[in-house]
């Protein structure tokens, strides 16, 4: 619709043209198989985005080691050529419909609660995390306090995120997203209650967004330019939604000002409700990575209305959205709303980790 068109406009990201501004926000699943292979219905699933016209599509969290990154059980991985060859098939079929794919690299920190290779979680420092595990997605029923990483804990980390990215370039992904977001173990490190350490990736803001700094270098040193890098941001924690930064904007200056000096191709904002302000007032927190970072910015947070999804672009709050419960209830999301039609509603059951393509509406 002309009221809409700018969602609809293409957009370079990277070196990369993406068809439009509209992507899949990275969603868990738990669909993989009990190795952490990608499945064909995981294909089937990602490829239903791409023919319902989303311009990107970013995965569902995929860890990145073999001994602590690991988030839920059946989650994916790309810790081995195994489990690359399997999401090979998922780019494959994704691209097959004329979008593009970046995976979400993730390391779970100290909130894990399924993971087959180890019991001890990891964590910045050694502090309980608030909260419950998400009881939806299985394992653990409460959080243990997890063990403070050491400086070769962190040299594991950050090698676990290069090596995943190569070997998602390998099998043709066109990018990668860093989880940096949602209470798992970067964003562990970027927040002040779980960081209490006292060398240089602890206290200040500069060092609790170093390691994020070093893991985005780290990749593009080894993927190069061509390759699609960005991160994902967030102040809420799937185990404390409600957190604010303790510094409110200077925390973000810092925070995006540090981000914007790597070559990321993109910063993925995700809040509640995008367009709010961050803290009690002033910016939304979209527009802040926006002013302080001076890069592209993808915003997500109850953007599946195309009116509000059309104002965080065109009021130059953000470059991209991405959706997630809106792309979920309606999997051709874009050509619905091109067509004009009306948009479904959310069914809760499209949100259980055991649904398949066939609960999914996708008359595209």
């Amino acid at each position: 619709m002309t009221q809409h068109k700018k969602l609809f406009e293409s957009v370079q990201i990277g070196t990369k043209l993406l068809k439009n501004r509209v992507g899949v926000a990275p969603l868990t699943r738990t669909s993989a198989t009990p190795e952490g292979l990608a499945t064909e219905q995981m294909s089937k699933y990602y490829a239903s985005f791409a023919r319902g016209g989303f311009g990107f599509i970013i995965t569902e969290g995929t860890y990145t080691d073999e001994v602590h990154s690991q988030c839920y059980f059946n989650q994916p991985g790309l810790v081995n050529e195994e489990q690359a060859d399997a999401w090979k098939q998922v780019v494959d079929a994704v691209h097959e419909e004329g979008a593009l794919i970046f995976v979400q690299l993730q390391h779970a920190g100290a909130i894990s609660q399924g993971n087959r290779f180890k019991t001890t979680n990891l964590a910045p420092s050694a502090v309980l995390p608030k909260g419950d595990p998400l009881f939806f997605y299985g394992g653990a029923t409460s959080f243990s306090t997890p063990r403070a990483a050491t400086k070769s804990d962190i040299d594991e980390v950050i090698q676990g995120f290069v090596n995943s990215a190569v070997r998602a370039k390998a099998i043709g992904f066109d990018g990668v997203e860093i989880h940096g977001a949602n209470g798992y173990l970067l964003d562990e490190f970027l927040t002040d209650y779980t960081n209490l350490r006292t060398d240089e990736y602890g206290g200040n803001p500069e060092n609790r967004v170093r390691l994020l700094v070093q893991v985005a270098n780290a990749i593009r040193e080894v993927v190069g330019a061509s390759f699609v890098v960005g991160i994902r941001i967030s102040q809420g924690k799937a185990n404390d939604y409600l957190h604010k930064w303790s510094g409110a904007e200077e925390d973000a200056r810092v925070i995006f000002s540090e981000l914007g000096k790597t070559e990321l191709d993109y910063i993925h904002i995700t809040e509640y409700q995008a367009w709010q302000p961050a803290f009690s007032q002033g910016e939304s927190l979209v527009k802040l990575a926006k002013k302080y970072s001076g890069i592209p910015i993808i915003a997500n947070g109850q953007l599946e209305d195309p009116d509000k999804a059309s104002d965080m672009i065109g009021q130059d709050q953000a470059d991209l959205v991405a959706l997630g419960k809106g792309a979920l209830a309606n999997h051709n999301w874009v050509n619905k709303v091109q067509r004009g039609e009306a948009l479904s509603e959310l069914d809760d059951k499209v949100l259980r980790p055991d649904a398949t393509i066939k609960d999914f509406e996708i008359d595209l």
